[in-house]
């Protein structure tokens, strides 16, 4: 079961936050949109020219980089001022990662970087920690690493073998052992660092010039090229006692409460992504003619349009739903364990609506798509990487279904609304109620994770759906927006509903309780569908019109 707090917190995601409380990228204000447009601009005229050099591994390439963006402050937009940085909250920080993936594999880097990389000083660090690290790591002078990861500590990452041994003066710790798929591994300067100890999981960290450290050589992978990936070995590593990060023995709220933020990080450079690869896809399908006629006057092909432009709305709704409600709360490392659950629908949901994306991008190109020189082969390969990082998707639905199977009885919905959008989202909470009763009356195991994917996948579609429709009763300008909510919610809830009634129907109870069970889940009232092919048209219209992701 959760904390009393945690419980709180789960039970309001079932009840609409207010209109004035809810933010949305609509709600960016001029300076916001000028950071933006900065971080855009760099991508445009600095990485993407280099981006052949970058996969070629030319990490002369990626230290200027670095230095040059922390020239424009675009790695300090979460250290507070007197450490070189602007505080300026997961939001902000969100939309320049946003921006920031469509810059390839350096993406990861930089997502690294400021996230993992950086703050767990920011949460965890001393005074003297961060007098000492974070204005390097702001100025891009120094370049940040993360090791969690081990040969044998995969999605288990707690049950880490590298170990650290306090030395008989107590002046210094010893590590021993290797830390896999290290991101930035060669080009970081200071890493933190997950060992055991005798008090249990502690963080350090560590310098590279730190004697006893070494970086194995550049993993081959399948994409993501431009990133260093590789073995961070430790062979009686000394490091200095004050190099503690938190405390001895706590490392584990240092991993995951630093991982969560990093999930949510990573889903707004999916977002980014995402977006790339619709201004890519429309622009091609206007230029490549087949019969006679651009290729974006089929309709089966205006079809892939709409659908990417829908999933990227719902995805950066929900993205900045989050993002905001972490900044409402005080920035403080206990506050971010509330958001865990948030933070892994974000993280799922992107990565695969991003995997769905790449692959209608690399379609509409056809035979064009699987070319090397075809921007959408690489982004194709380097998107496969999402559903991996950060904790697999496996994992994050896990961690979903947990926070919701633990607060089951607590669960109240709010009155229903007359909107057609606001029933669907009703609706589906319903099902999602009486499914959630359902697994706890007959006392389902927290090991059968085929439910348990069920329930999250349902969770994701309604926290969605609902980030959707909170977002254009806010817009003033609901057009487009409206019509994909209208998808959203409608194509939403006919997941959850199969997913529920197939959760239902897989239950190991009498034939009569499965049979009323099924029965009341059939009874929820359902409006009348959308015209989904009419919808879906009109939105492709406003993607071609626009040639890129339209809002």
């Amino acid at each position: 079961m959760l904390k009393t707090d945690n419980k709180q917190h789960i039970w309001n995601v079932f009840s609409s936050p207010t209109k004035n409380a809810f933010f949305s990228p609509d709600d960016f204000g001029e300076e916001e949109q000028l950071i933006a447009k900065t971080a855009e601009q760099f991508v445009q005229k600095e990485i993407l020219p280099q981006i052949e050099n970058i996969e070629q591994h030319d990490y002369d390439i990626t230290r200027r980089l670095f230095k040059q963006l922390g020239e424009l402050g675009l790695l300090g937009v979460e250290v507070a001022e007197e450490y070189g940085g602007f505080t300026l909250g997961k939001r902000v920080s969100g939309l320049i990662a946003e921006k920031m993936g469509y810059g390839g594999s350096f993406s990861v880097s930089f997502n690294i970087h400021v996230g993992v990389g950086t703050l767990p000083y920011v949460y965890f660090g001393t005074e003297q920690q961060k007098r000492t690290y974070l204005p390097k790591l702001v100025s891009g002078e120094w370049i940040a690493g993360y090791a969690l990861t081990e040969p044998d500590a995969g999605s288990d990452a707690l049950q880490a073998k590298t170990s650290a041994t306090l030395a008989t003066d107590g002046s210094s710790w010893v590590l021993n052992g290797e830390k896999q798929w290290i991101t930035n591994a060669r080009i970081a300067d200071v890493f933190v660092v997950f060992a055991k100890t005798i008090e249990g999981m502690t963080a350090f960290i560590v310098e590279r010039g730190h004697p006893g450290v070494s970086v194995g050589p550049e993993e081959k992978k399948m994409g993501i090229k431009g990133s260093s990936t590789a073995t961070l070995v430790l062979e009686d590593a000394t490091i200095p006692v004050e190099n503690v990060l938190g405390q001895v023995g706590k490392g584990h709220l240092v991993a995951l409460n630093i991982l969560n933020l990093a999930r949510l990080k990573l889903a707004f450079a999916n977002i980014g992504t995402s977006k790339q690869a619709i201004e890519l896809s429309v622009n091609y399908s206007k230029e490549r003619k087949q019969f006679g006629q651009p290729i974006q006057q089929f309709s089966m092909i205006q079809e892939k349009l709409a659908d990417m432009a829908i999933n990227v709305y719902g995805a950066e709704s929900a993205a900045y739903r989050t993002a905001g409600l972490i900044d409402e709360q005080e920035a403080e490392a206990h506050y971010i364990a509330k958001f865990a659950m948030e933070c892994a629908i974000n993280k799922v949901q992107s990565s695969e609506m991003l995997g769905r994306i790449a692959d209608e991008a690399v379609q509409i190109h056809g035979g064009y798509g699987y070319m090397q020189e075809y921007d959408v082969e690489r982004l194709y390969r380097d998107a496969r990487i999402s559903r991996i990082f950060e904790g697999t998707n496996e994992i994050n639905r896990l961690t979903i279904a947990k926070a919701l199977l633990g607060d089951c009885p607590a669960i109240e919905l709010e009155e229903k609304q007359n909107s057609r959008n606001a029933q669907f989202i009703y609706s589906s909470k319903q099902l999602l109620h009486q499914g959630l009763k359902a697994f706890s009356d007959c006392g389902i195991q927290r090991e059968e994770q085929e439910y348990l994917r069920l329930l999250a996948d349902s969770m994701i579609d309604i926290y969605v759906m609902e980030a959707a429709f909170l977002r254009t009763e806010n817009s003033l300008s609901k057009d487009c927006q409206q019509l994909m909510t209208n998808m959203l919610c409608e194509e939403g809830y006919r997941r959850v509903k199969c997913n529920i009634l197939s959760s239902l129907a897989s239950l190991d109870v009498n034939e009569m309780v499965k049979q009323a069970l099924l029965n009341d889940a059939q009874t929820i009232d359902v409006p009348m569908y959308y015209n989904s092919i009419l919808t879906k048209r009109q939105i492709a219209k406003y993607v071609i019109d626009s040639e890129k992701y339209p809002i």
